[in-house]
C-alpha cells in the first residue's frame, strides 16, 4: 500500500473471552484486510482488532458477528475509529522495527533503510502488514523452532498451513533452500504471501495456494510432509489433528496457542502417532514441536 494511493481506513475491534476468539476472529476477517488478537492479562479478555475501508463488507461482518454471538452466547461491543491511511502506515511502521529472532533470523519491513543485520537470514515484509510480522510470540516461536531444532535436518517436503504474510514459508525457503508449499484459506493472504515471496527472491522455491487446512487436492497431493508449520489457534489445531499427514520422522510445529492450551492440543495429536519433542515458550505463548517416530529415529521426549 503506497502513500500516494492511500485512502481513509478504520480500525474495528471487540473484546471476548478465550473460548470465543476463533469465531469472532473469523467474523472480522470477512471485512478486514488485517486481523490480529491480543490478550489483556489484566482482564483475561482477548482484543480482536482489524483494519478495513469504512463500510467494507458490512453485511458479511454483521452476519459473522451474529453467528458468533449465537454459538458462544457472548455479545461484545463492536468499536470503531476512523484513521487516515497515512496514520495507519505510520503506526505500523513504528510498531514494526526490525525483529531479531534467535541467532540466525531477522524480520524487517520494507520501510527500514538501515543495513541488514550481518550473518542473519533476512525476511522482508510489506510495512503495512501489522500481523504476521515476526513480533508475535507464536510467530517467533515457530522461527526459533525452525532455527534451533529443524534447520540442521533440512527436511525436503515442507508445508505452511495458514501462511498469512508468508513469513514462515519464506524463512524456511531461505534458510533450508528447499521448496515450500504455503496455503491459506484467505485469497487476500495468498496474494500478500506471493508478493512477499517475490520480494525475498524465493518465488522459485515457494508455491502459494488457497486451501482450507489439509483439505485441498494441492495439499493432499504433496503428503506426507517432513515438516509442517501450523500457526493457527488451539481449537482449529485440535480439529485438524486427524487430517495431519506427517512422514515417519517428520515434524509438525504447532503454534498460536497459550501455554495453558498446550496439553489440550497434545492430547489431540498423540492418538495420531505424534509425540512431543520440544516446547518453545515466548511470553504466554507456546510452540509445540511434535514428531512421528521412525525406526531410524527413536522417540526422545524433552518438552
Amino acid at each position: 500500500m503506497s502513500e500516494a494511493r492511500a485512502t481513509a481506513l478504520e480500525t474495528i475491534w471487540l473484546e471476548v473471552p478465550e473460548t470465543a476468539v476463533e469465531l469472532f476472529e473469523a467474523a472480522l476477517s470477512t471485512a478486514c484486510t488485517s486481523v490480529g488478537f491480543f490478550l489483556d492479562e489484566s482482564t483475561g479478555r482477548w482484543r480482536i482488532e482489524g483494519v478495513r475501508q469504512p463500510g467494507h463488507n458490512d453485511a458479511a461482518l454483521g452476519a459473522g458477528i451474529a453467528v458468533a454471538q449465537a454459538i458462544t452466547g457472548f455479545v461484545p461491543t463492536l468499536s470503531r475509529v476512523p484513521i487516515p491511511a497515512q496514520g495507519w502506515l505510520a503506526r505500523t511502521r513504528n510498531s514494526f522495527p526490525e525483529q531479531l529472532v534467535g541467532r540466525r533470523i531477522a524480520v524487517r519491513g520494507t520501510h527500514i533503510a538501515k543495513a541488514r543485520a550481518a550473518g542473519r537470514v533476512t525476511v522482508t515484509l510489506d510495512a503495512e502488514i501489522a500481523f504476521g510480522s515476526g513480533e508475535h510470540g507464536s510467530t517467533r516461536g515457530c522461527l526459533r523452532a525452525l532455527e534451533k531444532r529443524i534447520a540442521a535436518r533440512r527436511p525436503r517436503r515442507i508445508l505452511d498451513l495458514g501462511s498469512g504474510s508468508g513469513i514462515l514459508a519464506i524463512a524456511a525457503a531461505k534458510l533450508l533452500r528447499r521448496k515450500v508449499l504455503a496455503v491459506d484459506i484467505d485469497p487476500r493472504g495468498v496474494h500478500v504471501a506471493r508478493r512477499n515471496a517475490a520480494r525475498n527472491g524465493v518465488r522459485g522455491l515457494m508455491r502459494v495456494a488457497v486451501s482450507d487446512g489439509w483439505r485441498s487436492r494441492t495439499v493432499r497431493r504433496g503428503a506426507p510432509y517432513d515438516l509442517v508449520f501450523a500457526n493457527i489457534l488451539a481449537r482449529p489445531l485440535c480439529t485438524m489433528a486427524k487430517q495431519a499427514r506427517i512422514a515417519p520422522g517428520g515434524r509438525l510445529v504447532l503454534s498460536g496457542l497459550l501455554q495453558t492450551q498446550a496439553r489440550m492440543v497434545l492430547a489431540a495429536y498423540r492418538p495420531q502417532g505424534l509425540y512431543l519433542e520440544a516446547t518453545i515458550r515466548e511470553g504466554n505463548w507456546a510452540t509445540l514441536i511434535v514428531r512421528r517416530a521412525s525406526p531410524l529415529q527413536p522417540m526422545r521426549k524433552d518438552g
